[in-house]
This record gives structure tokens, C-alpha cells and sequence, in this order.
């Protein structure tokens, strides 16, 4: 019988072999080449690879890529959201921001001619010195002050603060008679403040040493002294309930604020204790 003519046995597979399936080296009985699938030895692999199926591997895996599979889902779902949101807080800025440059586009530019001219640095520097004058009169230091204070020229205001003392607006003797009788205890003012008192408020305003000292020389030493009597008497009236030193020290050290000598302070006080009832104790015990 020739190779041809050989009958088939039934338990072979006459299709050719699958490209999955590997090739022995040697052949088989019936002359053809041996088929060694690479399913041999497990059968539902053989099973699975003869009907074409996915590998058992991606089988099992199959769990895990769809939970996988799912969790890209959602983070592509919440990437979108955040997108949306933030694309939402850009547009919103970026709208309000066109809104208000279309706002301020739409403003005609100002009108230079009405509005005027621009102001002259002398001009501003002569409303703010009459301003500062209306009130109350103020000294040349003060008043120079205000001007460098509103960035005037020096020059500019040199000049202007001459102008106006040459006209008399500017008279720091006049100022100075004015400071001390309302502050100062000859003039009968609300501070009762005493000679030396006066000259450093004076010293601090700007005004000559010369001219404070001219005068502060104005002032009674008599109405210096009722003064401080003054004083003495409206201040024994809080201090009933504390003993005669406590009482001789708080009020000296009143009047040593308000510039009185210690001579003059503890002559007055001893004085009006004794006319109150209260006898003031020697200072050097």
C-alpha cells in the first residue's frame, strides 16, 4: 500500500496544523510531522487555544482590568468636572476683567481745557499759608513747616514767608503775646503755666530766644503768684482724704510741672494749708 493510499485514521485532524501549535523535530508513524501543541498537559488551554480565546491570564486578570478600567473612568469623569469648574472661575475673572477694562474704555478721556491750567506752585504755596492764618496765628517756624510738610519749593516758600512778614502776617512777637496769655498765668489763662513753662512751648514753636524772653519779662511776678494760689486751692479740694505730706508733695509737684519754682511752690502751699486747717510739715524732715 503506498503512502497514498494509506487509510486516514479517524483520530487524527486532517486540517493543517494551527499557527499556534508547535512542530516536533522528528515525525510521526504516519510519515507527517508530530503536532506539539503548547497546550499539552492542560486541557482547558488546549480548549482555549484550539477555539481562539483569550489567554487564561486574561481571564484572571479580567477582574482587575475592568476595576481598573472603571477607576480610569473616574478620574477621567471628576479631570472633566475640575475642568469645567475651573474653566468656569477663569471665565468668570477673565469676563469681569474685559467688563471693567470695557467700562474704562467707554469713559471718554478727561477734558484738559476744563479742567484748566495747572495750578502754580506759588498759588498752592500762598492758599496754604492764609489757610493756616485763618484760624489762629501761628509762627514762622510753624508755617514753614506746613509748606515743606506739602512738598513747596524752598525757595518758593523762602520767599512767600518773607512777603507775608513783610506785610505783617507773619509776627512771631505777636504770636509769642498771644501764646502767653492764653496759657500763661499773668494773662489769666486756662493753663495758668508759669515763665518757664512758657519759654519751652515758645522755644518749641520757633520763636527767637530774645523775643520769647521780651515777653515773658511782661508778665507780673504778682499774678504769677495768685496764680498758683489758684492752682493750690482747686487742687486741695481732691485731696481731703490724704495726710498733710501727701498732700504737700502732690501739690508741689503740680506746680513744678507748670514751671513754678520750688521757692515759690512750697511758700504757696504751706500758706494754703495753713488757711485750709492744715499745717504743711518742714520740707526737710
Amino acid at each position: 500500500m503506498t503512502r497514498s493510499q494509506r487509510p486516514v485514521d479517524r483520530d487524527v485532524d486532517p486540517r493543517p496544523a494551527p499557527s499556534w501549535a508547535g512542530v516536533d523535530a522528528t515525525e510521526s508513524d504516519l510519515g507527517e510531522p508530530a503536532v506539539s501543541p503548547s497546550w499539552r498537559g492542560d486541557v482547558s488551554v488546549g480548549v482555549d487555544a484550539w477555539t481562539q480565546r483569550s489567554e487564561p491570564s486574561a481571564r484572571s486578570g479580567g477582574a482587575e482590568g475592568a476595576a481598573g478600567a472603571d477607576g480610569a473612568s473616574r478620574s477621567f469623569g471628576e479631570a472633566r468636572s475640575s475642568g469645567r469648574r475651573g474653566s468656569r472661575a477663569r471665565g468668570g475673572s477673565e469676563g469681569r476683567r474685559q467688563g471693567r477694562s470695557r467700562s474704562s474704555a467707554g469713559q471718554p478721556p478727561p477734558d484738559r481745557a476744563a479742567l484748566g491750567p495747572e495750578a502754580d506752585p506759588e498759588s498752592v504755596a500762598r492758599t496754604i499759608l492764609l489757610d493756616q492764618l485763618t484760624g489762629r496765628a501761628r509762627s514762622r517756624k510753624e508755617l514753614g513747616d506746613k509748606l515743606a510738610q506739602r512738598e513747596v519749593p524752598d525757595e518758593i516758600a523762602t520767599a512767600l514767608l518773607d512777603r507775608f512778614e513783610e506785610v505783617g502776617l507773619i509776627d512771631d512777637e505777636a504770636f509769642a503775646r498771644l501764646w502767653v496769655s492764653s496759657r500763661g498765668a499773668g494773662g489769666g489763662g486756662s493753663k495758668s503755666l508759669a515763665r518757664r513753662a512758657l519759654s519751652q512751648e515758645l522755644r518749641r514753636k520757633g520763636v527767637d530766644d530774645e523775643v520769647a524772653r521780651t515777653v515773658l519779662d511782661e508778665i507780673d511776678p504778682d499774678d504769677e503768684e495768685q496764680a498758683a494760689r489758684e492752682l493750690v486751692r482747686k487742687k486741695l479740694r481732691s485731696l481731703s482724704r490724704v495726710d498733710d505730706v501727701t498732700a504737700t508733695r502732690r501739690l508741689v509737684g503740680m506746680l513744678a510741672r507748670k514751671g513754678y519754682g520750688s521757692g515759690l511752690a512750697f511758700s504757696v502751699v504751706k500758706q494754703e494749708l495753713a488757711a485750709s486747717g492744715r499745717d504743711e510739715p518742714d520740707p526737710l524732715d
